[in-house]
């Protein structure tokens, strides 16, 4: 692994532009970016601007844009006459957004499990069939792969690089990493130390990213950096109690920073520069 140099990082990417695209797990990827190119060179002039749900952060003196774009499912959410609907079907939303920029990071998993209140949606959707709800997994596959065909059908890997997050674990059940009094990651100080596996095993949504990207008609095209497993040795990584805002809820899901996600960023970085992606160098 080379280390980050956040200069040579800009340098390398002048006048071309970067999307993260998901949920808050994207935008703690973000934020570690910009903050780990910030910190590398502090004197550059910056904006950060945000309009909806985009943010966009310019080094200036670089003309690189990096940007965020809040896009929880990836597959359209729409209001209709009959409820909120998810159309694991439709992407619409792509072909505004996504076109155009020169490396694209998705990333969607967290808000597929929500339920009650905090499910957005009130029907599923695929093709003519409407569902009240349906195994989640399930639903999950289905947009991954409309999502895949998106790209297989819009991205010029000769221009565009895409890479996929992976599936950001959370340390709810201390059961997974052999604490089985831990209900939380409250009070956690220490890596899962001494295991090259997570005792929990394979997260199985990333055993769905995993299949669903070998199974495009172009599995070189997407670059998945593959977060998962050294991110569940890490249930000391999280806010807990202490999370932004003030408030006292139990947070094992997003994570601290400086932290975990700028390893994620450090593997961005290795693929950028060492996987023959020539049109960025």
């Amino acid at each position: 692994m080379p280390r980050f140099n956040g200069e040579d990082f800009l340098e390398r990417m002048r006048g071309k532009s970067i999307m993260f695209v998901g949920d808050s797990l994207s935008l703690n990827q973000w934020q570690s970016l910009t903050c780990m190119l910030h910190k590398s060179v502090p004197q550059s002039q910056y904006t950060n601007v945000r309009t909806g749900l985009l943010s966009t952060f310019t080094f200036l003196e670089y003309n690189v844009r990096v940007m965020m774009s809040r896009n929880v499912f990836l597959v359209d959410l729409v209001e209709e006459t009959n409820g909120r609907v998810l159309k694991l079907d439709s992407i619409e939303s792509g072909n505004k957004d996504w076109k155009g920029i020169d490396v694209l990071i998705f990333d969607s998993w967290h808000w597929w499990l929500h339920t009650g209140r905090k499910q957005p949606w009130d029907f599923i959707q695929e093709g003519n069939k409407t569902y009240k709800d349906m195994d989640r997994l399930v639903a999950y596959e289905k947009a991954l792969k409309t999502w895949t065909n998106w790209v297989d059908s819009n991205v010029d890997p000769s221009k565009t690089k895409v890479f996929f997050q992976g599936v950001s674990p959370d340390h709810m059940n201390g059961e997974e990493w052999g604490e089985a009094r831990a209900k939380s990651c409250a009070n956690e100080e220490r890596p899962l130390e001494g295991h090259n596996k997570y005792p929990g095993g394979s997260h199985p949504a990333e055993l769905v990213v995993e299949r669903v990207l070998k199974e495009m008609s172009n599995p070189n095209v997407v670059y998945l950096l593959n977060i998962t497993a050294l991110s569940q040795l890490r249930k000391d990584g999280h806010p807990s109690v202490y999370g932004h805002g003030g408030h006292r809820d139990m947070d094992c899901t997003h994570w601290c920073l400086p932290g975990v996600p700028d390893t994620w960023n450090q593997l961005l970085y290795a693929a950028l520069v060492y996987q023959n992606y020539h049109y960025l160098i």
